[in-house]
């Protein structure tokens, strides 16, 4: 009877693998990969000691170690031993993310995942299964996108290294990379990916303008360096957030037209969306060619609408519940969310 049972297990288990093939191989090389470059990361004491790294890379892991400090002591996020390893990427990106969205609605393609729940994209360490996939997804009807990835969190499944290409930021979207991601492993609300990136987002923005504040003040070059540079983010990212609330709207008038009725239609709308850029100002000119070698799509949009469309309502919340404690508010959303 015992053996039955086992036998009835295994072969359950193989069924299992067999169904969910794709997502175990999936899992499979992600693990792989991220095990590659957590074997290969280096101390970061060693790295600082080690008479043969620049001196600017130094300087930028220092950098890093303060952001994590005044994240722990001045935010309340969680300790932990992210960012205390260093991986070189010898100027290769690390990680690839893959999104996909309908066609002629603003809703992502979703992939589940066991423990961590449903995700709006993927992450590939090889590009040529990234663009593999997207051809799939393409071939299925879908708007799909490629985009490199600066930095992520395990969520605390592994040490998050310190990532080479990170310290090519300047010093203050540094700190609010590190800040951003040291917010997923304080608090993360599964299956509901809108919340946790826009509240890293918010967090992490608002805690890099406080960790310049603290460390040079708001009349030092880094701080007014850093407050330039989200003027003009905030600038490109709402005039997105407005050509969603054009694009959704566009979609939800379509009826019985043909589908290349809708696409033309769809890039029209696309198309006015972008050269709006042209009418704003902004301090850097690289706004100005965002869109100057592709038309975005769906995908790109929503990216948007994932990352920044609650900002508006966190910084009310924040305000007004919280009287601009930032450290206060985070406790509030651990509080409500555990």
């Amino acid at each position: 009877m015992i053996k039955k049972i086992i036998w009835f297990i295994l072969a359950a288990l193989l069924l299992l693998l067999i169904i969910n093939w794709s997502l175990v191989s999936y899992g499979f090389r992600q693990a792989k990969g991220q095990l590659e470059i957590i074997w290969n990361a280096r101390d970061i004491n060693e790295v600082l000691a080690d008479t043969a790294t620049a001196d600017s890379i130094k300087q930028k892991i220092r950098i890093v170690q303060e952001a994590k400090s005044f994240a722990y002591d001045n935010l309340g996020l969680k300790e932990s031993d992210n960012y205390t390893t260093y991986y070189d990427q010898k100027g290769e990106v690390a990680l690839w993310n893959l999104s996909a969205a309908k066609p002629f609605a603003l809703e992502p393609k979703t992939w589940g995942f066991p423990l961590l729940g449903s995700f709006p994209y993927k992450g590939f360490f090889d590009l040529e299964l990234a663009k593999e996939e997207m051809e799939k997804l393409k071939s299925e009807g879908y708007d799909a996108r490629i985009r490199p990835v600066g930095g992520w969190s395990t969520l605390g499944w592994t040490k998050d290294p310190i990532l080479s290409n990170m310290l090519e930021r300047p010093e203050g979207a540094l700190a609010e990379l590190i800040i951003h991601e040291l917010t997923h492993s304080t608090l993360f609300v599964k299956d509901n990916v809108e919340f946790n990136e826009n509240l890293a987002s918010f967090i992490g923005e608002r805690g890099a303008i406080l960790f310049l504040d603290t460390k040079y003040g708001t009349n030092s070059e880094s701080y007014f360096e850093y407050i330039l540079g989200e003027e003009d983010s905030r600038i490109f990212r709402n005039q997105m957030l407005l050509g969603t609330k054009k694009l959704d709207s566009l979609y939800k008038s379509f009826t019985t037209q043909s589908d290349s009725i809708k696409t033309l239609q769809k890039h029209i709308m696309i198309d006015m969306i972008t050269s709006s850029i042209d009418t704003l100002h902004f301090h850097d000119p690289r706004y100005y060619k965002a869109f100057n070698t592709s038309r975005p799509n769906n995908a790109y949009f929503m990216a948007y609408l994932r990352y920044y469309s609650a900002k508006d309502s966190l910084q009310h919340l924040l305000q007004t519940s919280y009287q601009n404690d930032l450290k206060s508010f985070i406790k509030g959303m651990r509080e409500y969310h555990k």
